[in-house]
C-alpha cells in the first residue's frame, strides 16, 4: 500500500485528493494537509470584499468530506520537507513518511517585498478569505467617508485577473449605492499595458479593458513599480518600455487593494535549488513531477512558470483554474501508471479559460495555449460572464462537497461559454 501525500487544500489539493482516489482506487493510503480546516473558494474573495458574499455562502469544512472518499486529513501547516527520507514534518512535530509527495500550496504573498503594502500595513487584499473578510470592514469604513482608491497588481506579480475584476466590482458596489461620483479611482499595474494580464495580451483584451477602463472613469498608471506606501498614500514610479523611470507618482487613497508578488512558502521554499527556482516555485517536467525527486509532484500556483516575455517591470506568468485542472488530472493519472509499473505519460494542458466578472457584467478569455505564439486567441463580453461566473461558484463547492472527479473546467465552464469544445473556441 503506498502512501499519497497532499499538502495544501485548496482549488489545486483538494480535487487532487478526489481524482488520484479515483484513480488508484481504495487500496492506497491518501493523506491531506493543510492549516485551516476550510476549504475556500477564492474567485470568491473580492465579492466578500464589498459584501456581496460571506465566508458561509463561499467556504465548507475539509474533513467530513474527505472522509466520505477515505481520504484523512490533518490541519496543521507543513513545518519541513525531507525529500531524501520522503517525509514531511508538521507544524506540531508530527511526522509523515509517503510514497508520493503532491505540493500544492499555493503562493506565499510578497507584501515584505515592499514597505507599507499588504492587509497588515496600509493597502487591502482580495488573495485569501481573511484578507477579503479584513478589507470588507475597510470597506465599510470608507463607504462612510469616501474619497480616492488605488486598485491594481505591483511588481513581480503574476495574478492580474482579481485586479482588475476587483476595481469593475468596486465600481459597481459604488454605482448602486449612488456614491460613484465621489470616488476617483486609479489602475496601477506592473503590466506593459492594460489587458496584458502576464500573458502578452489576449485577444483584442488590450483594446477592451483600456475601452472598460475609460468606460467607468478609472485612470491607469502602467509599467509602474510601487516604491512604498504610507497611510493614505502611494509612491508609485512609471517606467518607458526600456525600463527607465519617466515619472514619480505620489497617489492619495483612502482605500486601497493591491495584488502584491508571490513567491513559494517557506516549507517548499528551504528545500532547496534542486526542488525549487529562486523564486521558491516547484520545479516541474512536462508530467509535473521534480526533476530531483520524481516522487514529488506539484500543481497550481505554487510550480515554476517562466514569465511569457520580458517585461520593463518585472511581471509573472498566470495559473489559471482550467491550467490547475489539467495538472491534477496528470498527476492522478500518472501516480496511477507509476503504482502500475507504467511509465508516465499524462502532462497537463496549459491553456488558459478565465470569467473576469465586472460587477454587472464580465469577460471570458480563452488561450490556447496560454503562452503565446497561439492557436486560439477568444474573448467575450457580456452580463452572461458574470451569470456564469456565479453559476460556476456553485458548481465547484458542489463538486468540493460530493468529492466528484468530473473536470468541472470541461464540462461546465465550456458549457457556459456556449463551447462543446476548446477547439470550437475560434
Amino acid at each position: 500500500m503506498a502512501h499519497i501525500v497532499i499538502v495544501g487544500a485548496s482549488t489545486g489539493g483538494m480535487p487532487a485528493a478526489y481524482e488520484i482516489r479515483d484513480r488508484v482506487g481504495p487500496g492506497h493510503r491518501i493523506t491531506v494537509l493543510n492549516p485551516s480546516d476550510t476549504f475556500s473558494f477564492v474567485p470568491s474573495n473580492p465579492w466578500i470584499a464589498v459584501g456581496w458574499r460571506t465566508r458561509a455562502e463561499t467556504t465548507i469544512p475539509i474533513a467530513p468530506h474527505l472522509k466520505k472518499k477515505g481520504i484523512e486529513f490533518i490541519a496543521q501547516a507543513v513545518a519541513a520537507i525531507q525529500p531524501e527520507a520522503s517525509r514531511v514534518v508538521l507544524a506540531d512535530g508530527q511526522q509523515l513518511d509517503y510514497d508520493y509527495l503532491v505540493i500544492a500550496t499555493g503562493p506565499k504573498l510578497a507584501f515584505d517585498e515592499i514597505e507599507g503594502l499588504g492587509p497588515d500595513a496600509h493597502t487591502a487584499s482580495v488573495c485569501t478569505l481573511e484578507h477579503a473578510e479584513k478589507a470588507y470592514a475597510a470597506w465599510q469604513a470608507f463607504l462612510a467617508a469616501p474619497g480616492p482608491i488605488v486598485v491594481g497588481a505591483t511588481q513581480g506579480a503574476s495574478c492580474f485577473g482579481p485586479a482588475y475584476e476587483f476595481a469593475f466590482i468596486m465600481d459597481a458596489d459604488l454605482r448602486r449605492r449612488r456614491l460613484r461620483s465621489k470616488v476617483p479611482m486609479t489602475f496601477v499595474t506592473s503590466e506593459p499595458y492594460i489587458g496584458h494580464l502576464g500573458l502578452g495580451g489576449v485577444g483584442d483584451s488590450k483594446t477592451m479593458l483600456e475601452s472598460e477602463l475609460r468606460q467607468h472613469h478609472v485612470k491607469w498608471i502602467c509599467n509602474a513599480k510601487v516604491t512604498r506606501v504610507e497611510p493614505g498614500r502611494m509612491f508609485v514610479a512609471e517606467h518607458d518600455d526600456k525600463g527607465a523611470v519617466i515619472r514619480e507618482h505620489e497617489l492619495p487613497f483612502a482605500f486601497s487593494a493591491m495584488i502584491p508578488a508571490f513567491k513559494g512558502v517557506d516549507a517548499v521554499a528551504q528545500v532547496g535549488e534542486k526542488l525549487v527556482n529562486p523564486r521558491g516555485f516547484v520545479k516541474v517536467d512536462e508530467h509535473q513531477r521534480n526533476p530531483a525527486w520524481p516522487n514529488i509532484y506539484s500543481v497550481g500556483v505554487c510550480i515554476a512558470i517562466p514569465p511569457v516575455e520580458a517585461t520593463p517591470v518585472p511581471t509573472g506568468t498566470p495559473k489559471t483554474g482550467y491550467m490547475i485542472e489539467s495538472m491534477v488530472t496528470a498527476v492522478a493519472h500518472n501516480i496511477a501508471d507509476d503504482l502500475a509499473g507504467k511509465p508516465v505519460s499524462h502532462k497537463g494542458t496549459w491553456n488558459a479559460i478565465c470569467l473576469a466578472d465586472m460587477g454587472d457584467t464580465g469577460v471570458a478569455f480563452v488561450a490556447i495555449p496560454q503562452i503565446p505564439p497561439r492557436n486560439i486567441a477568444w474573448m467575450k463580453k457580456g452580463r452572461w460572464v458574470h451569470l456564469g461566473k456565479i453559476a460556476f461558484e456553485k458548481y465547484f463547492l458542489h463538486k468540493m462537497k460530493s468529492g466528484s472527479s468530473d473536470p468541472i473546467y470541461e464540462k461546465y465552464l465550456l458549457k457556459a461559454l456556449g463551447i462543446t469544445r476548446l477547439q470550437d473556441a475560434d
